[in-house]
């Protein structure tokens, strides 16, 4: 799902043929390029190579760091921003009974003291939840500074690409689920952020929640991660599974996919189906993205639709 789509079109719109994927994170930038299709000199089809990089940001200058990234990477299309938990702000409020037209004004103001962002500086979208137990409607607002936006999105559009979306994580690392009719829980994180834990169904996010104290985990031994990080998390997801059952009213769960940067990705997600007993299994991505797990969130920006994955591997296969 792609939100703040409506800054973009405050800028102009360039011809696109690669797939961008940015993340911005708390000290860098990842990147990940989907392979476009090109035709050579002899009318044939071919598929440049992915290009997955990541580049440190200073002081937290994401726009200057994006014009040196296009200065080394050869860009042009379709970009898809992520912010990270640092440039966004996600709050859960009762739905205003409003007209939809009107639905984002009135969520500035009901937000403005729950978030450090001040309303005339703020850009923002809203997703529906469902109904909590009782029939109360709530509504989830994700906003950002619309300073530090523009100053983004017209960095990207210096070079050869053009905004198509801004997002976050959360919406980034869903978007690499397949539509299923159970639902799933997924345990993800990019490198030293904070791990984010979704309950997805059918496509929908049901559930999103940012944890606190496991950006180190990549540090962890096995043994720290068994004596300590696996049963913390092993109880945070069994509290998010019964507001999932219990609030929502909704069938239990039936897996949980992990997506974790780190080397013992594959002890992690063993110890942890033995403290949650559910089947636990690693998150695949698109076969042309397998060894960049890393890069997940990127990825998952440019998989604005259900054949992203198809398609790249059609572009892997006319090479």
């Amino acid at each position: 799902m792609s939100l703040f789509t409506q800054i973009s079109n405050i800028f102009s719109k360039k011809q696109s043929s690669q797939l961008i994927g940015l993340s911005l994170q708390q000290e860098s930038i990842v990147l990940c390029s989907l392979p476009s299709v090109v035709t050579n000199v002899a009318g044939n089809a071919a598929a440049q190579g992915v290009v997955c990089q990541q580049l440190s940001v200073n002081q937290l200058d994401f726009s200057s760091a994006i014009i040196e990234l296009q200065t080394d990477v050869d860009l042009a299309g379709k970009c898809h921003i992520v912010l990270s938990g640092q440039q966004s702000q996600i709050v859960q409020v009762d739905k205003p009974n409003v007209p939809a037209a009107e639905m984002n004004s009135a969520l500035k103001w009901q937000i403005k003291d729950l978030v450090s962002i001040a309303p005339e500086n703020m850009v923002l979208d809203y997703f529906d939840g469902p109904l909590l137990a009782g029939g109360k409607e709530k509504i989830n607002v994700v906003c950002a500074p619309i300073n530090e936006l523009k100053k983004i999105v017209t960095a990207v559009n210096q070079g050869e690409m053009n905004v198509a979306s801004i997002t976050v994580a959360e919406f980034a690392f869903a978007n690499l689920l397949p539509v299923q009719h159970d639902a799933c829980l997924l345990v993800c994180q990019q490198p030293s952020e904070e791990i984010v834990l979704l309950i997805v169904k059918q496509g929908q996010l049901y559930f999103h929640r940012r944890l606190r104290g496991f950006s180190q985990i990549a540090s962890k031994t096995e043994d720290e991660l068994t004596m300590t990080v696996i049963d913390s998390l092993a109880l945070e997801i069994q509290r998010s599974s019964d507001y999932f059952e219990r609030q929502l009213k909704q069938a239990p769960i039936k897996d949980i996919k992990v997506l974790l940067p780190i080397e013992t990705e594959g002890f992690f997600a063993r110890k942890l189906s033995e403290n949650s007993h559910l089947p636990v299994s690693l998150l695949a991505l698109p076969e042309a993205f397998q060894a960049h797990r890393e890069y997940a969130a990127a990825i998952g920006a440019t998989m604005v639709d259900a054949n992203v994955a198809e398609q790249t591997q059609e572009f892997i296969n006319a090479s």
